[in-house]
């Protein structure tokens, strides 16, 4: 069925030259292209939240028991005083959000790249200016280029990653800094999106209190919940509350709110998956040193970067043996033959290896 070229005529031209989020076939692979926890609930677990969400009244909107789910991660993330929570359907709607409070004339938003794809996908929707600031070779923020874009654009969000994706790193903490007081003095927010915190060394949320333009980002993606669908932003108060302005009612459901309820209420499960995580990176990211042309670089997420000598042959190699990760060689000129490798469980990690060596 086709539609009327009077229809398509409503649409943005700009939306109809884009592409739509790709989602990779997975039926039948081992899943390591989307930086995905790979451990389930264990059974016990299962059965109780089954039986919790069963009881749930699915026949009336959320009511004030998300608040209580607010609470509950203010109390996991360390909220300081003084400071606030919003709550998100994943942190895409975040993102979404923030640009839309942020629409101002003559707004923008920056951001270094290669990194998450809808921070500059947010700001086209709504009609911002997207500005991108290279990484250095070595993935690595590009201090003097960052402070220079921040002093020409005067963006009204700087986006931070940390760790980024796809590279996996930690940046300089002085050269964050350095923007996050640039950023300030322009009188511009900053966004850390800390999505992969569970697999990481370090935070910025102890320094947060230090600033009142800094927003800490968040996602129980990472955390073992991807499926149910829950970011969360913290920040000062009084600029939480203007944000939370454009939020829609009732954005998150009964079931994402009793599922994450549930999940921190046994957050040591979680934690020990999250260990494995690390440790199971610490086993790929030595072994793939030892295969033949392969680099991969230091990771402190769920997933590692890793440069082969052909990222397509490579890719279509391991889909061949039933591995499914990410080539995302194209996606920026500092990314040429890199693919993307999601951290899996042991016996998925064992696949991987063995689907590598040959592939490559």
């Amino acid at each position: 069925m086709t539609v009327s070229p009077q229809l398509t005529q409503r649409i943005r031209q700009d939306v109809k030259s884009m592409h739509a989020y790709a989602i990779q076939d997975s039926v039948g692979m081992v899943k390591l292209d989307a930086m995905e926890n790979p451990h389930r609930l264990p059974a016990e677990l299962q059965k109780a939240l089954g039986e919790r969400l069963g009881a749930l009244a699915l026949n009336r909107y959320p009511d004030g028991r998300v608040n209580e789910l607010r609470h509950a991660l203010a109390h996991h993330a360390g909220m300081p005083e003084g400071f606030d929570i919003m709550l998100g359907n994943g942190s895409d709607e975040l993102i979404s959000l923030l640009a839309m409070a942020c629409d101002v004339p003559g707004a923008s938003i920056l951001s270094p790249l290669p990194g998450f794809v809808m921070y500059a996908m947010s700001a086209q929707l709504q009609g911002l200016a997207f500005h991108g600031v290279p990484l250095t070779a070595d993935f690595e923020l590009d201090e003097a280029a960052m402070l220079a874009a921040i002093d020409q654009h005067k963006p009204s969000i700087v986006y931070l990653a940390y760790p980024n994706n796809p590279t996996g790193n930690l940046w300089n903490d002085d050269t964050i800094e350095k923007i996050v007081l640039a950023q300030g003095a322009q009188g511009g927010l900053v966004v850390m999106d800390e999505a992969y915190q569970p697999f990481a060394s370090r935070s910025y949320a102890d320094r947060i209190t230090r600033h009142t333009h800094v927003l800490l980002m968040r996602t129980l993606s990472k955390f073992g919940l991807a499926g149910v669908r829950l970011g969360y932003m913290i920040g000062p108060k009084a600029l939480v509350a203007e944000i939370d302005k454009v939020r829609p009612p009732y954005n998150i459901s009964v079931l994402n709110t009793e599922c994450a309820l549930f999940a921190l209420e046994h957050a040591e499960v979680f934690a020990a998956q999250a260990k494995d995580l690390r440790e199971q990176r610490t086993r790929l990211l030595k072994e793939l040193a030892t295969l033949p042309g392969v680099t991969p670089f230091p990771s402190e997420a769920n997933m590692i970067l890793a440069r082969v000598p052909d990222a397509a042959k490579t890719f279509d190699g391991l889909k061949a043996h039933g591995v499914l990760i990410k080539n995302i060689s194209k996606m920026h000129p500092l990314l040429a033959n890199c693919l993307r490798l999601t951290v899996g469980t042991a016996a998925e990690n064992d696949q991987l290896l063995a689907a590598l060596k040959v592939s490559l």
